[in-house]
């Protein structure tokens, strides 16, 4: 039975392209939401502060400012999950609005299941972080995969599997932000250090490392996704 995670929630749309609000509003109404629309930062920004969304999707490319300026903004007051949509060709805008607190990003055109996805995992996400009742699972699994985060452990199937402490430093980054994608730059700066953010030959080669000892084909990870010239995405948890 599917969870009904959009019962009652409020999704605050702040896009400038009226074809791509109308069809966002389709999606989302028909899927349970309520759904608040504006087509400027300011316009949007008033939006949010009069009635707090429980989720934010956000064009960069607004007529009377930057999209990244806003997640900002928003970031000194807010921890509402934020999906950013964006173009094929703004692949550095995506990465700089992921580093400046975004949770997620949706490439123009997007269908109408990614979309949901996305929400769903945001959303639950930010729900289980944010309820103090409900606190952050201690487990990560999915398939065979098992990773016990407060005793530093793994498993596949019933094995053990041996990491270094970067490889289990890096898997439990991860794990606590499954479903999302990481930036390079974040994974580096929390596993390697402030002054490791451009070294990313370091994080192929721990990525390639967990996938050999977890994948079933390294070759064609289910696990450990890329998001190409973005970063990494961990497959949902099944716990």
């Amino acid at each position: 039975m599917t969870e009904n995670i959009a019962e009652r929630r409020l999704i605050a749309v702040i896009e400038d392209e009226a074809p791509i609000r109308k069809f966002l509003r389709a999606s989302l109404v028909a899927e349970g939401y309520r759904v608040a629309e504006a087509d400027t930062v300011q316009a949007g920004l008033r939006m949010i502060t009069q009635e707090p969304p429980d989720l934010i999707v956000l064009d960069l490319g607004l007529p009377d400012g930057d999209g990244k300026s806003l997640i900002a903004e928003i970031r000194q007051w807010s921890t509402v999950p934020i999906i950013v949509v964006s173009a094929h060709d703004q692949e550095r805008e995506k990465i700089a609005a992921l580093d400046a607190g975004a949770d997620d990003y949706l490439t123009k055109p997007f269908g109408v299941g990614e979309l949901l996805a996305r929400l769903r995992v945001a959303i639950r996400h930010h729900n289980k972080g944010s309820n103090s009742e409900e606190p952050l699972s201690q487990t990560y699994r999915h398939g065979p995969v098992r990773v016990e985060l407060d005793s530093r452990r793994v498993f596949l199937d019933a094995d053990e599997v041996r990491l270094t402490k970067k490889e289990f430093d890096l898997l439990a980054m991860l794990a606590r932000n499954a479903g999302r994608v990481m930036t390079h730059r974040n994974l580096l700066k929390e596993v390697w250090g402030p002054h490791s953010t451009h070294e990313s030959h370091y994080l192929r080669v721990f990525v390639a490392n967990l996938r050999k000892k977890l994948e079933a084909d390294p070759a064609r990870p289910k696990l450990i996704i890329t998001e190409q010239g973005v970063g990494y995405r961990l497959a949902e948890s099944e716990e």
